[in-house]
């Protein structure tokens, strides 16, 4: 007779588990080799990267960066060893959760004791590069900031001239008697004059800002270009940051100088004293009509003056209130800190240092699916078709010494048999 279809099936199922155990056979061969080569370069760019945190290049330096990257890779090995014989071979859901969140906390361990000193092994130098590019851009647009605050404080001595020139105006009508109605260089001269003198006094302070305002911003221009050559300059990092940091500070100093030559502030206290600091002389005339005229005309020139100041104090004002440069100040970082301060510019570094770390999660769930089919394939049935021919022949011959020391069926006491010679 011929099999029945629940013999059959189990029958095909048996079959096909033996078929996924030979796979699992084979694959055991090598499976552990290679796990061992993926923790060894894990353990070599952890290597890599632990030398960039630590500035001693001595002997012990080494030895404890050669320690760390051996306990990473070891540990590595060890887990996902674990983790490919336990997790695959356990059956209860309470038990399979338990494995799982262990290997999610294990995967973070290890991101966080190799993943990231990978990825500044992979990517360190080209992200203190990035690094010194962007410090670059923060420096050039607070270098331009500052240059345009103090051009626009310097196009202040337009204004400041014009006022000047009004009163050098008013000066020769009083002069010739136009003002008051009295010719001569009076008491109202003497105020004009006072008052023209301490705005070409203030205008010749502006013209002598006005050189070094451009020199400064060549020279920063200069430091520029060579911080730009230097964040892309072939070479070993660690020069080029500490020649890139000199720079910095000396890029600093030229950008805090130019705003201490912004003269918009000096107009503006200037403005403030024009109208404050009035000295008044004595009324000169010669009689009390003049006097009285004198008197009348200074009251004026005094009103102009306030109105004057009070248009330089609107321009000061303008200026002032310009955005200022920003704060540029260049930080080093080391380069396992420049990866994870620009990791978003390294996302395919980041990914290599993970997965070089995580693939074997990858084997670990595709043997618990090969796994789970052969239990599905050969159901709750045990099976000795996997034998081998030792341990076959091994089974017989203890079946075999089994039969011989069985008592007889008619002398239940009899003592066992002896084998032959």
């Amino acid at each position: 007779m011929g099999d029945t279809p629940s013999t059959a099936d189990t029958r095909s199922g048996d079959r096909y588990a033996r078929e996924l155990e030979r796979h699992l056979d084979w694959l055991d061969t090598f499976t552990s080799t290679a796990l061992g080569v993926l923790a060894a370069a894990s353990g070599i760019y952890t290597y890599l990267g632990v030398r960039t945190l630590l500035d001693d290049p001595g002997v012990w330096t080494t030895f404890a960066a050669l320690s760390y990257s051996i306990a990473v890779s070891v540990g590595i090995f060890v887990f996902w060893s674990y983790m490919l014989r336990l997790l695959p071979a356990v059956r209860t859901a309470a038990a399979r959760g338990g494995l799982l969140l262990t290997m999610a906390l294990g995967c973070v361990a290890i991101i966080a004791m190799s993943s990231w000193l990978n990825a500044a092994a992979l990517a360190g130098g080209a992200a203190v590069e990035t690094h010194m590019a962007t410090t670059v851009q923060q420096y050039q647009a607070a270098l331009e900031r500052a240059h345009a605050n103090a051009v626009a404080g310097q196009s202040l001595s337009r204004d400041v001239a014009r006022v000047r020139q009004s009163f050098d105006d008013l000066s020769e009508q009083e002069a010739g008697g136009t003002l008051s109605g009295f010719s001569g260089r009076g008491a109202v001269f003497r105020v004009l004059t006072q008052k023209g003198a301490e705005l070409a006094a203030l205008e010749d302070q502006m013209t002598v800002v006005a050189q070094p305002i451009e020199d400064a911003f060549a020279q920063g221009n200069t430091i520029l270009a060579r911080m730009r050559s230097l964040s892309v300059e072939p070479g070993g990092i660690e020069d080029r940051t500490v020649r890139f940091s000199e720079d910095a500070v000396e890029l600093s100093g030229l950008i805090t100088q130019l705003r201490q030559l912004n003269p918009a502030p000096l107009v503006a206290r200037a403005a403030q004293d024009l109208a404050d600091a009035v000295v008044l002389p004595e009324l000169d005339g010669s009689s009390a009509d003049i006097r009285a005229g004198q008197n009348s005309t200074i009251n004026s020139v005094l009103s102009l003056v306030e109105q004057r100041a009070a248009t330089l104090t609107a321009a000061a004002t303008e200026v002032l209130a310009l955005p200022q440069p920003s704060e540029a100040i260049y930080t080093p970082l080391s380069a396992a800190d420049a990866v994870i301060v620009y990791a978003g510019n390294f996302i395919p570094a980041w990914a290599g240092a993970i997965s070089i770390d995580l693939l074997p999660a990858v084997l670990v769930f595709i043997i618990m699916v090969v796994q789970a089919a052969i239990r599905g394939g050969r159901g709750e049935t045990m099976t000795d078709d996997r034998m081998t021919v030792g341990e076959l022949r091994s089974a017989l011959a203890a079946a075999d010494l089994l039969r011989q020391t069985e008592p007889g069926p008619h002398d239940p006491a009899a003592a066992p048999l002896r084998p032959g010679p």
